[in-house]
């Protein structure tokens, strides 16, 4: 009993100094990606954006447009590219009128 006490001790300290081992490895690896890219001395912060989304752009025009009613079935594609368009027009107006400077645009995905 006591040796295999002893066996699994040294297995577990040979365990313990492997994984030591990484993890030193792993520090030098990071230090040495952090200084190739000069990223250690960067203070830029991360720029926000919104992101926004209609959920049911289909249903949105054919509840506020006539026309929309009978292109939606035929042409859905231009459509939500339509509604897409009118939502931003009108959130860039309404951030003009508060005298809120935006930049937008559209991002296919």
């Amino acid at each position: 009993m006591a040796t295999f006490l002893i066996i699994l001790t040294l297995l577990l300290v040979l365990f313990s100094a492997f994984l030591c081992w990484q993890l030193i490895m792993q520090q030098q690896l990071i230090t040495r990606m952090l200084k190739n890219n000069d990223l250690t001395g960067s203070t830029q912060e991360p720029e926000l954006v919104l992101t926004l989304r209609v959920i049911d752009p289909i249903g949105l025009a054919k509840r506020e447009s006539k026309s929309a009613r009978v292109l939606a079935d035929k042409l859905p594609i231009m459509v939500r590219k339509m509604v897409y368009q009118e939502v931003m027009k009108e959130l860039e107006q309404e951030m003009s009128e508060r005298n809120i400077p935006v930049q937008m645009h559209i991002e296919y995905r």
